[in-house]
């Protein structure tokens, strides 16, 4: 019977993020020792992170990575740990081996190791040995080979601490998850416990509700004989005068406005832009925002960046593309002096 490895990932998924080097790597050796080995981004899935502790049914051991950017092993983690808590089989997880994955940027990483070790240990889970480190920058590890045989060597530790099936001494972390059960014990399966978390992570029913009652609005708004057409010129003057062209710096953009059914393309290379209201091609950086953000960032209240920093508007793409958006976009104060 094959071995199956799931890795958790907690990061935001920069680039540079340096626990991603890692996880990576430690796929690529366990997959050469013929581990099935399934990933996790827990950044993309937040919305679904109470229903995981149903994909480590068939797991024998996990990976648990994260990033110390600040304080902490972060929101998604917690939120994973909280859920396999809330939800999760727990006589499964006493039979699953963890393996710590922490890197940080500013400090704390030896901290945030000990927090995974001993949240999977009061889950009554199976610890193993893991990796901690101080990475500022992630081509420190890339271009070192010393650091890169001991991930590899960790990789292959965990391999071997599953296929023997090492025993862990009792822990007094495992004396209070039995006390601490004992006091609020709901007596739920670990069917019914899934069952629950699929209902609490559920946002499709709403999502549809609100897709219906948009659906309801347009459908009356046609009866009612409304012949009002979207507007496809707005915000393009504003855009076009504030550019600023920047040598070197190219990137498409979409911005989906709420309330509006055509997204607003943004294409930028070099000194030529183009911007319009349409499909356009695959956009590098696609962005949600509501038409008070925009406005912020068009008066020169706010900016993209710092917009999607405060959980102003949603991003997906390359954070670096967006970032280059605040070089060429001019807004506010700023633009008159470089007129």
């Amino acid at each position: 019977m094959s071995m199956k490895i799931n890795i958790y990932y907690g990061g935001r998924g920069l680039m540079d993020d340096p626990s991603l080097f890692v996880i990576n790597k430690m796929k690529e050796v366990l997959e050469e020792l013929r581990v099935t080995v399934e990933c996790f981004h827990l950044y993309e899935v937040k919305n679904n992170i109470p229903t995981l502790p149903q994909s480590l049914k068939d797991a024998d051991g996990i990976i648990l990575a994260t990033t110390v950017e600040w304080y902490g092993i972060g929101g998604y983690m917690q939120q994973f740990l909280d859920s396999c808590w809330l939800y999760g089989d727990k006589e499964k997880i006493s039979q699953i081996y963890m393996c710590p994955v922490v890197m940080s940027t500013t400090y704390g990483e030896r901290g945030g190791k000990l927090d995974l070790v001993t949240a999977w240990e009061i889950l009554g889970g199976l610890p193993c040995d893991g990796i901690c480190g101080y990475i500022a920058d992630t081509s420190i590890l890339e271009e070192n080979e010393e650091y890169i045989r001991i991930i590899e060597k960790r990789a292959e530790n965990l391999y071997r601490t599953i296929n023997q099936k090492m025993a862990c001494l009792p822990t007094s972390n495992q004396a209070v998850k039995q006390k601490v059960a004992i006091t609020k014990n709901i007596n739920f399966t670990p069917q019914e416990s899934e069952q629950l978390s699929q209902y609490v992570s559920d946002d499709t029913y709403v999502q549809r509700q609100k897709a219906d009652i948009q659906e309801l609005a347009s459908m009356f708004r046609d009866m009612m004989g409304s012949n009002e057409k979207e507007d496809t010129t707005e915000y393009l003057k504003d855009i076009q005068e504030h550019f600023r062209p920047q040598p070197g710096l190219a990137g498409s953009y979409k911005i989906i406005i709420e309330g509006k059914k055509t997204p607003l393309v943004i294409e930028v290379n070099g000194g030529n832009l183009q911007c319009f209201y349409g499909e356009g091609s695959r956009a590098d950086v696609e962005m949600h925002v509501t038409r008070e953000i925009l406005e912020n960032i068009i008066t020169g209240k706010n900016t993209f960046q710092t917009s999607f920093m405060a959980g102003d508007m949603k991003m997906k793409g390359d954070f670096k593309v967006l970032r280059a958006l605040d070089q060429v976009l001019i807004f506010g104060a700023g633009s008159a002096g470089m007129q």
